[in-house]
């Protein structure tokens, strides 16, 4: 019987590196934070998308998942997203693919969707195995000639392939849409505002080289909300296109009906953000704790027509008062509070609308540089 050969084994040294809690938590978490503020949650001041937004609508590009074709499934854009570009949960790129097809939280969608996106009471969308999307006609413009050079492109997670750092973005995406996100110390909210204003104080800066903020004011008077409203002139209002965070107030839109048939008051545009089902409860909640007895129903007719409350007034009660109170005391009046945040040039600035505005051009020059010199070559 041959004998057990015994390997001998080696001698294991140890490699004991010394650093004191402090450190190794401020490193490890800095670099956290620098992924969370670039790679998620703080959009590009350029094109106005978020990463995972950005790989979405390029996958849906590259895969031929435009306008002019039939809707697919969302679970093959989420699963070529998630393979291919963004090595995420799909829960995530679900979440922000619906988003982007939302027309209460977005003036001009990015997503043509089918199916159950959710609502503006709050309900969630149907799982991806039951939903198809393709890319909005406007979504094309994010696109727009990225095959003649216009961008840089970075490889992957894997370096298979190539992706976009940024979008040509042929429209201001950023201020249009706007975008919200909390990051690690930091956070945006930039509100949505209407394209026609948008464009013509871009128009305005183009054929005026010495502009301030107010100035493009008279294009922009104040955010363009997809939910409507009205937005009241105040200092909050300023002070976010001049210095990039202002607070303002924003009131539901309603009518006052004061008829011998009828005495109601009716709402048809409510503030962003606020959710509708909360907001009738909370007005019908006023009513059965008799904090506004002269209410005498409240009923939901919201309709593929638009938003419409109807608050039924008892015919002795006084409809002023009641309004005032409402305006006041209630969710149809709420604050927002804006805080521009964006990345430029890699990072995380605070941006008034000239900046928003400067950065948009500056951009587009650069995208029409390359496509030109592309065409010429």
């Amino acid at each position: 019987m041959a004998k057990k050969v015994i390997t001998p084994v080696e001698e294991i040294v140890e490699n004991i590196h010394s650093e004191t809690l402090e450190e190794i938590m401020g490193t490890r978490f800095a670099t956290y934070a620098k992924y969370v503020i670039q790679d998620r949650a703080i959009p590009d001041a350029r094109d106005g998308l978020k990463p995972v937004q950005r790989r979405i609508i390029y996958a849906m590009y590259k895969d031929g998942n435009i306008f002019t074709r039939p809707t697919r499934k969302c679970a093959h854009t989420v699963g070529a997203v998630m393979g291919e570009y963004h090595p995420h949960g799909d829960s995530s790129i679900y979440e922000a693919l619906v988003r982007m097809s939302q027309d209460w939280k977005l003036n001009n969608p990015l997503i043509d969707f089918q199916g159950n996106n959710g609502s503006i009471d709050g309900d969630g969308p149907a799982a991806y195995r039951y939903t198809e999307s393709r890319l909005s006609q406007i979504a094309e413009e994010m696109v727009r000639d990225i095959d003649k050079d216009t961008v840089e492109m970075s490889l992957t997670f894997d370096d298979s392939q190539f992706e976009p750092v940024v979008l040509p973005s042929r429209f201001p995406n950023l201020l249009v849409n706007g975008t919200e996100g909390i990051a690690v110390g930091m956070a945006t909210d930039i509100p949505t505002h209407n394209l026609k204003e948008v464009i013509e104080a871009i128009i305005y800066r183009i054929n005026h080289v010495r502009v301030e903020p107010l100035d493009l004011m008279q294009f922009i008077k104040g955010p363009d909300f997809p939910s409507g409203g009205i937005i009241y002139a105040s200092k909050g209002l300023e002070e976010m296109y001049t210095e990039g965070r202002g607070r303002i107030e924003v009131a539901a839109k309603a009518e006052i009906v004061d008829t011998p048939k009828e005495k109601a008051i009716i709402v048809t545009e409510i503030p962003y953000k606020a959710q509708k089902i909360e907001l009738v409860h909370e007005i019908d909640m006023l009513k059965h704790n008799n904090v506004l007895p002269g209410i005498q129903e409240v009923r939901d007719e919201t309709d593929r027509n638009g938003i419409r409350i109807v608050i039924e007034i008892k015919k002795e009660a006084k409809i002023d008062v009641i309004y005032k109170y409402l305006m006041t005391k209630s969710g149809l009046k709420m604050g927002y509070s804006a805080n521009m945040v964006a990345i430029v040039n890699g990072s995380p600035k605070t941006m008034n609308l000239l900046d928003f505005i400067d950065c948009y051009i500056n951009h587009q020059v650069d995208v029409i540089t390359r496509r030109s010199t592309y065409d010429l070559g």
